[in-house]
């Protein structure tokens, strides 16, 4: 089984050590994640400078 791991710079969850979204590196550490299902009418989103759907780290280190 895969750790997952959260951008450093867009903060999105993956399984590989680069990005799939930006292309930066990945951390083991992070903490908290928000699952966004419609980026253009989610205010969460809108805050944390997010532009697409799927998962995301609230905290990286």
């Amino acid at each position: 089984m895969k750790i997952e791991r959260a951008c450093k710079k867009c903060s999105a969850i993956t399984e590989e050590d680069k990005c799939p979204h930006c292309g930066g590196e990945t951390s083991k550490e992070w903490q908290g994640y928000v699952v966004i299902l419609d980026h253009s009418k989610s205010e969460i989103a809108r805050r944390m400078g997010i532009h697409v759907n799927g998962k995301f780290a609230l905290r990286v280190r």
